[in-house]
């Protein structure tokens, strides 16, 4: 039954969150235009969750994990970054944030060339605006680059 734990526990979460999303109000029609409502997104983000975790709980039924190695200082430094990732975000911007954070996992993972870490840091942050400003019409919030991007 302890192979089911961190299963539940993801489960669990996922299903609060489509529930919390279900209690937010759909934006009017004037605000949101074309592109879908608020509580869309978490929602499909935790179906996605809810399958991962249904195949690692097959994963651990079918073959259970074995003695788990000590935490090393990549575990701790991608940590640290994911807490770093917040400040960025807040007081500079979301892209800046995540090019920065790309970066350094990048170079904490073991990537030892810096122009493969740098092009990944700049590709994907630009990717994703891209992809959610033209495709999806979901607007980042302001901070130094998109201030200069929405005019």
């Amino acid at each position: 039954m302890r192979v089911f734990v961190i299963p539940g526990v993801i489960i669990a979460f996922s299903c609060v969150v489509i529930w919390a999303s279900f209690q937010l109000e759909l934006s009017p029609a004037m605000i949101v235009g074309d592109s879908m409502q608020p509580r869309v997104f978490p929602i499909l983000l935790m179906v996605v969750n809810l399958m991962l975790a249904t195949i690692l709980a097959v994963q651990n039924w079918i073959k259970p994990p074995g003695r788990v190695p000590p935490i090393d200082y990549q575990t701790w430094g991608s940590a640290l970054l994911f807490v770093v990732f917040y400040p960025l975000t807040v007081y500079l911007d979301m892209l800046i944030a995540i090019a920065v954070v790309m970066f350094a996992l990048c170079v904490l993972w073991g990537e030892r060339r810096i122009h493969v870490a740098a092009l990944v840091a700049i590709v994907t942050p630009a990717a994703i605006f891209f992809t959610f400003d033209m495709a999806l019409k979901v607007r980042f919030p302001r901070g130094l680059l998109t201030n200069w991007y929405y005019g």
